[in-house]
């Protein structure tokens, strides 16, 4: 695989360099991995998408709700780019990755692209190499990138980590949803959409919006909001009502970010958060190296039979760990 000519690929647009592009950076083996990192530094940094992270509970319309969202955006002439995780099985290790399929409008729309990916074994629902797969659709020329995390929860939050704004999107008369959401969740929403307004359900997503909306009331007011975020609206994604309220609500709160300096700065921790976390993972990885291993299972099994202090077990293998890399 040429580098040079993947990054001219990706600058110039062609969806076929992007997606080999992310392949690449999904990939763990160590050759990708340093492909990748060099791609990574041949890429423009002045181009700057709306990131969007987008969290739901199961079955509340997610993918209905980014299509007609989607639709809607391509429509107005911009460039639309969905990383979908879908979570991968913890016995097998396989994923569906059906997104595409269920957002059957938008992937055949030449302004979107649509990216699923599993979230292997990686917790905050999405995927390990999320954030490097929207610094290549940005360097692609898209103009918002949609990231679909794979449910919501309090793990959920990792995905403020690497959005402008976060969207939490909630059906009308689910339950006690202002305790199974959690407080952690609605601490970092933006703006929370209640989908499925349509129907029979129109008056209840209207009583289901104003009930959040009085939630949200009640929460620490943040920095980085202006006066009324966050908000609450109401949408019907299969009717396509109300999605061009949620589009001028997100527009107005980044707008004013940009305009008081709290864009840059979150964009500025961010970077910070990702670069601690990446270190954290390369001290993982020497973990995974065959003598190392074999010091693990051997002190392991010392500690289970009682041989050996965990504390003190676990003192030695750090030594010894240290003692390999120099």
């Amino acid at each position: 695989m040429d580098i040079d000519d993947l990054a001219k690929g990706i600058i110039a647009g062609e969806r076929r360099a992007l997606a080999r592009a992310i392949t690449l950076v999904e990939s763990g083996r160590a050759d990708h991995r340093a492909a990748a990192a060099e791609l990574l530094t041949k890429l423009p940094t002045d181009r700057q998408a709306l990131r969007i992270g987008l969290s739901g509970t199961p079955g509340v319309g997610k993918s209905t709700f980014i299509e007609s969202f989607g639709m809607m955006l391509t429509g107005q002439g911009k460039r639309v780019a969905v990383l979908a995780v879908d979570p991968s099985s913890t016995r097998s290790g396989g994923s569906i990755l059906g997104d595409k399929t269920r957002m059957d409008r938008l992937s055949r729309e030449p302004k979107a692209f649509i990216r699923p990916s599993p979230s292997q074994t990686h917790l905050g629902g999405v995927a390990r190499r999320s954030r490097e797969a929207v610094r290549l659709c940005e360097a692609a020329g898209f103009d918002v990138v949609l990231i679909e995390t794979v449910g919501v929860g309090q793990s959920e939050t990792v995905v403020a980590e690497m959005s402008d704004a976060f969207v939490l999107l909630l059906a009308p008369a689910g339950g006690d949803e202002l305790q199974g959401v959690k407080r952690g969740i609605m601490e970092i929403a933006d703006l929370i959409v209640i989908n499925k307004a349509d129907g029979d359900l129109k008056s209840t997503a209207a009583r289901t919006r104003a009930d959040y909306a009085g939630a949200l009331r009640l929460l620490r007011k943040r920095p980085q909001d202006p006066e009324g975020y966050p908000r609450a609206t109401a949408v019907s994604a299969l009717e396509e009502h109300g999605l061009d309220e949620t589009w001028t609500a997100l527009q107005e709160l980044i707008g004013w970010r940009r305009e008081n300096g709290f864009w840059d700065r979150t964009r500025a921790a961010q970077a910070r958060y990702w670069f601690e976390q990446d270190v954290k993972q390369r001290l993982l990885a020497q973990m995974e190296t065959p003598q190392a291993r074999d010091d693990l299972h051997r002190l392991s099994d010392a500690v289970a039979d009682g041989a050996r202090d965990p504390a003190e077990a676990a003192a030695e293998f750090v030594r010894r760990l240290r003692s390999d890399q120099d």
